[in-house]
């Protein structure tokens, strides 16, 4: 967790200073030409964003639309059935995490949003890909693993053992080169580049140039924001503040965050944890310095922390949650978006699969 708020700028890239092994995971530095850049990033619809989402990912995808990045935003409706059964939900989640997205400042038509179900030619791609990658390296794949630990399916299935590789799908079908990432999903990212390695080795074009990039980590510098309770933020824990919450249930859910017995406030969070993280979503709120929050608020307790914490998420977010409230009368529009992004989407995900076919033979 870092001692300021991060800079804007940070979570952006080039070339890296040296030329990465097949190996090693790639990341990139700051951008200085967006329009050479395609971005895929995406979430499951599994539940409502909250705040950790939106200081964590959602406002970095905003920026970089506005740079200029060319943006493919997913809704990994597909992963969703890997580890739990929410069908009833699917089609209600799918539309709140749209209405997340433009809430937040996706614009669709600077931004190609869309669902994995929606676009056959970039499933049908997993395909080739699985034949490029061995049952052991799936096996042990931490992603696969993780997947594993955090079901709520009695019993492991298949689709499970295939998410990294249809993860490469989601980012190769559009040869997006770069992914926006935390250090801790850099693994995730390594078998789309392991695949475009090997994919691109074994059926190269006629003049041997390559099919896929190999695409690189966006690594974000945003801070991680603990949930009320303590712990990793979750739209499962139920100790997340949602963006579509209102001010009175921001206040609430605030009101009932874990902190700790010493009454002045500080910034400490290795020792204090809790408290360390609610100064931090204040002074993201309010676009300062943690340690500048902390003083301000002093001796004045947990009292005056949460009611700061308060004020500040619901003054920042009061404009997020109009704009919300008013794209939520329209669900319609919410479709539209995906059906629109989709007819992109297909267009390339076709395109891709049509060179994919040609270069391993296919009649």
């Amino acid at each position: 967790m870092t001692a300021t708020v991060p800079n804007p700028a940070a979570a952006v890239a080039t070339e890296p200073a040296t030329a990465p092994t097949a190996d090693e995971p790639a990341t990139a530095g700051p951008i200085t030409d967006p329009a050479a850049h395609r971005v895929l990033t995406g979430d499951r619809p599994t539940g409502p964003l909250h705040l950790g989402h939106y200081f964590g990912t959602l406002r970095n995808r905003v920026r970089l639309q506005d740079q200029g990045v060319e943006m493919f935003v997913l809704v990994a409706d597909y992963q969703v059935i890997t580890d739990r059964d929410i069908a009833d939900r699917l089609a209600e989640h799918t539309e709140n995490l749209v209405l997340d997205y433009l809430a937040a400042g996706l614009d669709p038509e600077r931004a190609t949003i869309f669902a994995h179900s929606a676009v056959p030619a970039l499933n049908q791609l997993l395909l080739p890909f699985l034949s490029l990658v061995s049952v052991a390296e799936l096996s042990r794949n931490p992603t696969v693993k993780d997947e594993i630990a955090h079901s709520s399916q009695a019993a492991v299935n298949g689709l499970m053992f295939t998410y990294p590789v249809h993860q490469a799908a989601d980012i190769l079908f559009c040869k997006a080169d770069l992914v926006p990432v935390g250090q801790d999903q850099l693994p995730h990212l390594e078998v789309a580049r392991t695949v475009a390695r090997r994919f691109n080795e074994r059926y190269p074009h006629a003049d041997g140039s390559a099919v896929f990039p190999r695409p690189r980590a966006l690594l974000s510098e945003a801070p991680m924001l603990l949930g009320t309770d303590g712990g990793k933020m979750s739209k499962s824990r139920g100790n997340a503040v949602s963006l579509g919450a209102t001010e009175d249930e921001t206040a609430r859910i605030i009101r009932g965050a874990k902190t700790d017995a010493d009454r002045h406030i500080t910034y400490d969070p290795v020792n204090r944890p809790e408290v360390s993280g609610l100064v931090l979503l204040a002074a993201l709120c309010q676009d300062r310095a943690p340690e500048t929050v902390a003083e301000e608020i002093g001796a004045g307790g947990a009292a005056a922390l949460k009611r700061t914490v308060t004020e500040s998420v619901n003054e920042h977010f009061r404009p997020l949650r109009a704009r919300r409230a008013e794209l939520a009368a329209d669900r319609g529009h919410l479709r539209k978006v995906l059906h629109d992004g989709a007819e992109r989407a297909n267009a390339i995900a076709d395109a891709t699969l049509a060179e994919v076919r040609e270069v391993m033979g296919a009649i």
